[in-house]
């Protein structure tokens, strides 16, 4: 079972930033909040974090694997490194590997992403 994000979100600015909930672009974005890259871009555009906050942000970080196999398309089809991979989106080298063993079946078979 997914978190409501929608929901989460909504009472978070209420809170928070109740002039950022009158804006229709942002009553736009939570509505289509599905994917974690969604909520990522989200949470960036809305909070400005600080440097501390998205250090310890990043470690608690999970990806479904809609987003995985994004990224790992979108590396592919650039013929990106791994290392460029790492630093673009903040992720260790390790784990964009891992992604890639464990991912190989579904990249060569695009039909079965979902």
């Amino acid at each position: 079972m997914r978190p409501n994000y929608t929901k989460i979100y909504q009472d978070m600015l209420k809170e928070k930033a109740p002039e950022k909930l009158e804006d229709p672009k942002i009553q736009r974005l939570i509505k289509k909040l599905k994917t974690t890259e969604d909520i990522l871009n989200f949470n960036d555009l809305v909070f400005t974090p600080s440097k501390e906050s998205s250090h310890n942000n990043q470690k608690l970080r999970i990806y479904d694997k809609k987003t995985i196999l994004k990224l790992l398309d979108y590396q592919k089809k650039h013929e990106l490194s791994i290392s460029f991979m790492s630093k673009k989106y903040k992720i260790s080298r390790t784990t964009i590997s891992r992604w890639k063993r464990l991912f190989a079946e579904d990249q060569d078979n695009p039909a079965e992403k979902n």
